[in-house]
Formats: C-alpha cells, structure tokens, sequence
C-alpha cells in the first residue's frame, strides 16, 4: 500500500499538470488565425482587389490611364510637394531634436507635444485650421487679400497641410538615437578644436544617419499619401490643385473605376517601397546594435 501511493499520486500529479500544455497548444493558433483573418479583412483582401480591379481589362487600359493628363498633374503636384516638405521637415526635424535631446529646459514636455501635434488631431481639423487662418474670412486674411496673395485654395496652402501632417517623423526618430549616443564624443571633439557644423557632419550625423534615413522615408510616405488636410485647402480642381489621392477620389466619384484604381496601385506600390525600406533600415540598425 504504501508503495502503491506515491505511484497514484504521481500519475495524478502528471495529468494535472498535461492539461494547461493541452489547452497553452491550441491557444497560440486561435490568435495567429484570428490576427490573420483581421488583417485579411482590413488590408489583404481590399488591397488585392485593388490590384484586380486596375488590371481587370488588361494591362493596356491601365497604362493608358498612367498617360492621362489630369493623372499625370496630380503626380507632378504630389511630387512637388514632396519634393518641398521633405527638406524642410528634414532640416526642422534636426534642429527641433538637436535642441530637444541636447537641452534640459522648462516646457521640454510641452514642446514635445506640440511636434507629437499632427499625430492627434485629425488631417482634416488641421487643414480647416488653415483655412481659419489663411482663409478669405481668416485671421489673415483681408491683409492676403490687400496683398493678392492666394494660400488656400493654392499651392501655399497645400504646401502648408502637408508639412505639417508630415513634421513629426524626423524629430521624433532621431530624438531617442541622439539620446542614448550621448554628448561624449562631441565634447571630445569639441575639445579638440573642432567647430560645431564639423562635429555635426563627422560626429553627429554618422551616429544618427539610420534614424534619419528612416524618418525621412516616413515623411516622404506621409507627403505623398495624405489626403484629408489637402482635401480642405485645395479645392481639388482637376490639372491645378489636384494630387494623386485626390485624384483618385475623383476619378472614382467620376464613375471612372480603372482610372481611380489604376492611381491607387501607384500609391499602393510606393507604401510598398516604403515597406522594404523600412525593413531595410530595421535590419541595419539591429546589426549595427549588436555590433
């Protein structure tokens, strides 16, 4: 008998503990196939559709859509603006983080906050913001008007919703690489007589060059896909101030499906490309980590 004891005890102990492996081995399952089937839903299905929609009659109507006038504006704009937003948000992001990771002062929180701004609110709140402003009925808008100077409804303005929907991604992914690279090697260099603009370019930049590549391809992504701000202030009239996504509601509400879509699978393509070049800089930094 008492032999017998520890045996069944042990036996118990044994199918008492094989129950949660039983149930721990299904419950990893069940969440990858309901994280897939919600991404299915919300990006893979629709954004093959896409695709099988701008490509439904055949790869020539879809490169005669590429060749339309009306298209070919909006990309040059959307271009443009890119072209425009990205050095300024480049050279604001860098001197915001500069001063930010560099400088202890009252209201750093609150600075912080205003860059993390356009992450908060709405595009669309913002570009009624500039309307508020720089609008006929604005705040500066008769001194505009006295001057014959167009912001909204104009280039200006959409110039203006797009830097700022775009400003917080260099700031915020260069902020923490200048933080934890610390100030020793720019006072050693400083020490040694070199000058500021030589310690940024030879000290400064190369420790932060993967943080900065990565919040300019950020940036750029933004620039080139927003649409809810520019909608406000363009007026989004087809060959002046219409880009790309605004083309491609347009021409969808225009009944002109090959068109919208065949715009869409560029932008999809340049999210696309955005992708690789993030996952790109990710694996870079990670080797650069470990080494």
């Amino acid at each position: 008998m008492t032999v017998d004891k520890p045996s069944f005890h042990s036996s118990a102990s044994e199918t008492h503990t094989a129950k949660p492996k039983e149930q721990k081995s299904w419950v990893p399952i069940v969440l990858i196939g309901i994280a897939i089937a919600y991404l299915a839903l919300v990006q893979y299905i629709p954004a093959i559709n896409v695709f099988v929609q701008a490509f439904s009659k055949g790869v020539g109507p879809f490169l005669s859509n590429l060749t339309r006038p009306d298209f070919l504006s909006a990309v040059w704009l959307t271009f443009l603006l890119a072209l425009i937003s990205l050095p300024v948000n480049t050279v604001f992001g860098l001197c915001a983080a500069w001063a930010i990771a560099r400088n202890k002062f009252p209201g750093r929180a609150i600075v912080l906050s205003i860059i993390d701004l356009p992450f908060s609110i709405s595009p669309v709140v913002a570009g009624l913001m500039l309307v508020l402003l720089y609008g006929r009925q604005g705040w500066f808008g008769p001194w505009l008007q006295a001057n014959d100077i167009r912001i909204i409804f104009a280039f200006p303005g959409m110039l203006l919703a797009t830097a700022f929907v775009s400003m917080p991604f260099v700031a915020r992914e260069v902020i923490p690489v200048l933080e934890e690279f610390g100030k020793d090697q720019e006072e050693a260099a400083r020490t040694l007589g070199a000058k500021d603009w030589q310690i940024f370019w030879r000290v400064t930049l190369p420790s932060i060059r993967w943080g900065l590549l990565y919040g300019l391809i950020l940036t750029n992504a933004r620039a080139m896909g927003e649409f809810g701000a520019v909608s406000v202030v363009s007026g989004n009239i087809a060959d002046q101030t219409q880009t790309l996504p605004l083309f491609v509601e347009d021409a969808y509400k225009q009944y002109e499906t090959e068109a919208a879509f065949s715009a869409a699978v560029l932008l999809a393509l340049l999210a696309v490309v955005t992708l690789v070049l993030k996952e790109i800089l990710e694996r870079k930094t990670r080797i650069k980590d470990v080494e």
